[in-house]
């Protein structure tokens, strides 16, 4: 579309009128001299600023449109238009030109106050059958006319399908930035294009067993993690990670990936070298508080970027609560609530498995809670739960890691030491009379009493001889209990 200045004679205006008809684009011929002597007027008055000045008073504008006379229109503007004629068109024109037109002319109008002697703007207009038009106009005082402005031409563009393509384009890209801010879960736009460069720079040496070269070289690891760069994240992320901000929580993710991240990334990077580009796992990342955070990650790279892994999604959904849950279940299907030692399923298995892997010696500690039943019967079974409560305080203070004590019945337990001989299961047993004694001293109620007994075994196939072995040692023990326990009573 030509935008310098026509004439008349260049339009066939007044040789061959024919020419101004046949142009594809929608023509307007108007007389701009009352809108020049207007704003003649306003300028001796000392307007300086157009747009302020219009906007003072609204009916400025009007009168500034009321200056404009419309000379002539060619076919292709009537068709645009849905106008039946000339006359039609133009008394008709408060119909085409709406309030949400109000800035765009504006504009025009403060081009042509500053000088030139031309203008556009991309407006609205309506047709005369209702329908909204999106277009792009121009418009130039012609050659001749600049001193009067009684000869402008304007030219109009329908620019209706672009515009409804670019706000549907709009609309598309609002609708998943909604859908990306407002998930549910934590979602991440990353960028791993350095690390596909860093691996392709190893295939390019003849690395070929990437897991190998990572067992051997795990800096190589740390370097690709280094190499993420995070673009954006969502709300959710914020939530999630105890984030007040974007800034906050991008200026600190040396805190929220650490502890066993490297261990979950270089899963994910042996992955990416198979061609694994949609992958999910299990990993362990901490909120900006200090707390872990379990999560279920779905990891992707986008369509489009497979060449490069330029952009990659992320999805975190928190799964702490269910792993909370069955790192519980897992306790109570090892532990003994009340007592909080291990249980009978936790001794069996630790049995067996002595039995085949060892260390050899194994030292056998059984024990036994004296006089629980009396407890129960003179003092209820709040005061019984007292004491095996007591005795799982004592046997905790005890044994301390590798080995463990466990509750194999209602007021028996066991302590396995394997590779401890008899000389060192019996310092134990030591420690423990003298934390029933400390125990004793610092509560009220029934006394803490327990029967002991020790057995040893060198080879696999006596520990379950030394596990019966410690308990005929107890139960002797406990006898020696209840026998010196009569003489007390008896004296």
């Amino acid at each position: 579309m030509k935008t310098h200045p026509y004439s008349l004679t260049e339009l066939g205006l007044q040789t061959a009128p024919d020419i101004f008809d046949a142009v594809p684009a929608s023509l307007w011929l108007e007389d701009y001299s009352a809108l020049r002597r207007l704003f003649e007027r306003w300028r001796a008055q000392g307007v300086t600023d157009l747009r302020q000045f219009l906007r003072e008073d609204p009916s400025r504008v009007q009168e500034c449109s009321a200056c404009i006379r419309l000379l002539r229109v060619n076919p292709r503007t009537l068709s645009l238009f849905a106008a039946r004629s000339f006359e039609e068109l133009s008394s008709r024109l408060n119909e085409v030109l709406r309030d949400d037109t109000l800035e765009p002319y504006i504009g025009e109008l403060e081009q042509l106050w500053a000088g030139g002697g031309a203008f556009e703007s991309q407006t609205v207009n309506y047709t005369l059958d209702g329908r909204r038009l999106d277009i792009l106009l121009k418009g130039r005082v012609l050659a001749g006319y600049e001193a009067t402005w009684e000869r402008v031409l304007v030219v109009i563009e329908d620019i209706t399908e672009l515009e409804q393509a670019r706000r549907r384009l709009s609309a598309s890209e609002q609708y998943a930035r909604g859908v990306f801010e407002q998930a549910p879960v934590s979602l991440w736009v990353q960028d791993f294009s350095a690390v596909r460069r860093l691996l392709d720079e190893l295939r390019r040496q003849g690395i070929t067993d990437f897991r190998t070269f990572t067992d051997v070289h795990p800096e190589f690891v740390e370097r690709c993690f280094a190499e993420i760069r995070v673009m954006d994240v969502n709300r959710y992320t914020l939530y999630m990670f105890d984030a007040p901000s974007k800034p906050e929580l991008l200026g600190r993710l040396s805190e929220v990936f650490r502890g066993q991240v490297q261990r979950h990334f270089r899963e994910q990077l042996i992955d990416l070298w198979d061609g694994r580009l949609f992958q999910t796992r299990e990993v362990v990342n901490h909120t900006l508080n200090g707390n872990e955070l379990f999560a279920h990650m779905q990891f992707s790279v986008l369509p489009g970027y497979d060449h490069d892994w330029g952009m990659v999604l992320v999805a975190l959904t928190d799964i702490t609560a269910r792993k909370k849950a069955e790192a519980y279940l897992e306790y109570l299907g090892k532990h003994d609530v009340l007592t909080k030692l291990k249980n009978r399923s936790f001794y069996i298995e630790e049995v067996s498995r002595l039995e085949r892997k060892g260390p050899f010696p194994v030292t056998v500690i059984a024990i036994d809670l004296n006089n629980l039943k009396d407890c129960n019967d003179s003092h209820g079974h709040a005061a019984g739960d007292a004491l095996l409560r007591r005795t799982g305080e004592v046997l905790t203070k005890a044994v301390e890691a590798p080995f463990h004590a466990a509750r194999i019945g209602g007021d028996e337990f066991v302590i396995l030491l394997p590779g401890v001989d008899a000389s060192g299961g019996q310092s134990l047993v030591e420690d423990i009379q003298k934390l029933v004694e400390l125990n004793n001293q610092f509560y009220t109620g029934p006394a803490l009493s327990l029967s002991v007994g020790l057995a040893t075994c060198t080879e696999p196939r006596a520990l379950t001889d030394a596990v019966r072995d410690a308990d005929l040692a107890m139960y002797e023990d406990k006898r020696r209990y209840h026998h010196e326990r009569k003489l007390r009573q008896g004296n």
